[in-house]
């Protein structure tokens, strides 16, 4: 039956694609945690809860802050704003050049390290090569397209004992090494050259595919100079494919050396630091993990394969439980919402993490959940699903809340339940002294964390605290604007309907689970 519906899909997907004659945009649904449940049937797809967290997403929504342009201008210094964490893990800041046309050249410094605070380096890169950017992506919105081809690619190495773990890495002969010849610390050594046929980047698992999907914001405040960020591919979580990966989601922002966030004294760390000088950054405090209160999204935040969506956490740390709100949209701003996922469950905190120091394991469990949908396309298809398999079926209506937890999840939206997931938590403060929640990044290929060998090892982008009240239940007011409300959510071109139907599609092609 199910590939009779696959079936089905793809015909009617061809034809909208024939008609319209445009690409459809779609893959990957959901792979995030979960959602708080919420009483009331008429919802807006304004969300309203402690006044810090309303003004939290009020500020997301506002599009006059975020301005964003296609092609990006690349032009300039960016860097690492914090110590950021790679799936292994791996811990590094990175400070990335790009020059003016027509050359087209960048020169990219990446800095390891042995520890999660970037404290103790490891060994730097110097990556030299040149950039073209293509077109606006057809896959994800607001994103542009670019071909990268290295030129050169030297290492430094900074310790001993450094030393020692890369020499079981790397062959004597990538490293220019006579026989019986050893690694000296500070030293340049060549890993790869384009006109020499020289490549030894694979014992290192190196890939700059990161620079084949580019975006930059400009935020804009009413009391200082704009910041600007640059947005590069994400890396996969699975170390064998990352080398491979064309992306479609982003890793945590650069910051434009010149226009950047205030303020942040590890951008000018890393600014003024060279290959045989890396930045070493001070130690941040050990923040114990306290998940009380209200916890929401920073930004508009993007996922592999196209999605964007908003988070809202809400923990009550001495009854386990938790709730989180999900509200997913098809734009890069967080303007056009497709559905919300609302679902709750408990947790238990396992013990810190011997991976990353100052995280900590947690397992998970989701019992029940809840789906708004504000999308006409995607509205249509569950109301032709099987009854039984996602809520009541023909019920489905635009902005009411359906209970799909008495179906064992929705299989159309790739949810199952009861689940668990294995997860890992870290404490942090932004710029400004708030506490920042980090939670384990989602595997890549769609599957989910749900045994302790796939634990994450990396996060997703840190969500701030809003409130720290241990229990708020969740309050929405109804359209405000009905003359508005089905503009939003009516789905207006057919180009919008086709990312929904293939975005339902590709949850029963990848089995999406629910945290």
């Amino acid at each position: 039956m199910a590939g009779v519906r696959i079936i089905h899909l793809l015909k009617t997907i061809w034809m909208v694609f024939l008609m319209q004659v445009l690409c459809v945009m779609g893959s990957k649904l959901w792979e995030v945690p979960t959602a708080p449940l919420v009483p009331h049937a008429n919802l807006s797809t304004r969300l309203f809860w402690e006044p810090e967290c309303q003004v939290q997403l009020r500020h997301l929504q506002n599009e006059a802050r975020v301005t964003a342009t296609i092609p990006p201008k690349l032009e300039g210094h960016w860097v690492s704003s914090r110590c950021e964490v790679r799936p292994g893990p791996e811990f590094l800041t990175r400070s990335y050049s790009f020059y003016q046309s027509p050359t087209r050249l960048f020169r990219a410094l990446q800095h390891y390290y042995s520890d999660s605070d970037c404290h103790i380096p490891t060994y730097s890169l110097v990556i030299r090569g040149k950039l073209r950017l293509r077109q606006a992506s057809w896959i994800t919105r607001g994103a542009t397209e670019a071909e990268h081809h290295l030129h050169k690619v030297g290492m430094v190495i900074h310790s001993q004992k450094a030393i020692h773990h890369l020499a079981t890495r790397l062959p004597s002969s990538c490293l220019g090494l006579k026989a019986r010849g050893h690694l000296v610390p500070h030293r340049f050594y060549e890993l790869f050259n384009a006109k020499a046929e020289k490549d030894c980047l694979g014992a290192l698992g190196l890939s700059m595919m990161e620079l084949e999907l580019l975006r930059v914001e400009t935020h804009h405040h009413s009391h200082s100079r704009p910041a600007q960020e640059l947005f590069l591919g994400d890396v996969h979580t699975d170390w064998n494919e990352r080398v491979h990966h064309r992306p479609t989601g982003y890793q945590e922002p650069l910051q434009n050396a010149m226009h950047h966030i205030h303020p942040c004294p590890v951008c000018a760390l890393v600014y003024r630091a060279s290959e045989q000088h890396p930045p070493i950054l001070p130690p941040s405090p050990s923040i114990p993990l306290d998940l009380n209160g209200n916890w929401v999204s920073q930004r508009c935040e993007s996922r592999p394969s196209v999605l964007f969506l908003t988070r809202l956490f809400v923990f009550n740390e001495e009854q386990r439980t938790w709730e989180g709100t999900y509200q997913h949209y098809s734009d890069p701003m967080c303007h056009q919402p497709i559905f919300t996922l609302l679902a709750s469950g408990h947790y238990a905190k396992v013990g810190q993490s011997v991976k990353v120091r100052g995280a900590t394991e947690l397992v998970f469990k989701v019992t029940r959940a809840k789906a708004i949908v504000f999308d006409r396309a995607l509205l249509r298809e569950l109301n032709s699903t099987q009854n039984g398999r996602c809520g009541q079926v023909g019920r489905w209506e635009v902005g009411v809340e359906q209970d799909i937890t008495w179906t064992d999840g929705c299989e159309a939206l790739g949810i199952r339940l009861p689940h668990k997931e294995y997860e890992l938590f870290k404490m942090g403060v932004n710029h400004k002294g708030r506490p920042l929640l980090f939670s384990g990044e989602r595997p890549t290929d769609g599957s989910s964390p749900d045994r302790p060998a796939k634990r994450p090892t990396s996060f997703q982008t840190p969500m701030v605290q809003c409130s720290t009240r241990v229990r708020v239940e969740p309050r929405y007011s109804s359209y405000s604007d009905r003359s508005t409300g089905p503009k939003t959510t009516s789905s207006a071109n057919a180009l919008h309907s086709s990312l929904i139907l293939l975005t339902v599609l590709n949850a029963w092609c990848w089995n999406i689970h629910l945290f």
